[in-house]
């Protein structure tokens, strides 16, 4: 397993360089030095994220946010499978932190338009064909809400 500091880096490279259209019009600004944690459960991963001079870094100080939620719930997202207020009320994603924070968040990514990306559309496809797969070896793994 690679430590959190060097997934955040890589994280931060692939976004950057995915999400480069936006970041270069400022949407990002208010992640500007605030940090967020994308927490991936199942997989005991942490990547911690911020914002500086228009370029997301791994981020090493407290965060702001945490996001949490099952690689499998995670990539339903990606996959548009299921809404995230939906996977909210089912308590298989949850939001600590800066609630004001975490609806920039929400706000930035229901405004992106990754239909539009070409390597969006590759990776729709490939969802297409893992998640039931996925769902079928794991089961109610890959469903069930955590323990409050």
């Amino acid at each position: 397993m690679l430590p959190d500091g060097l997934h955040s880096r890589l994280m931060a490279s692939a976004l950057n360089h995915l999400l480069a259209r936006w970041i270069n019009t400022k949407d990002l600004d208010f992640l500007d030095s605030r940090g967020v944690v994308i927490a991936v459960r199942d997989m005991g991963i942490r990547y911690r994220l911020s914002c500086k001079q228009g370029r997301l870094i791994a981020w090493d100080l407290p965060a702001d946010l945490t996001i949490e939620a099952t690689l499998y719930d995670y990539l339903q997202l990606i996959g548009k499978q299921e809404d995230p207020d939906t996977l909210v009320f089912q308590r298989r994603l949850s939001m600590r932190g800066d609630t004001e924070l975490g609806l920039a968040v929400k706000n930035f990514l229901d405004g992106l338009d990754f239909d539009s990306l070409g390597s969006y559309r590759k990776l729709d496809l490939l969802l297409q064909r893992v998640l039931p797969v996925y769902k079928r070896i794991f089961g109610q793994v890959a469903t069930r809400s955590p323990d409050p």
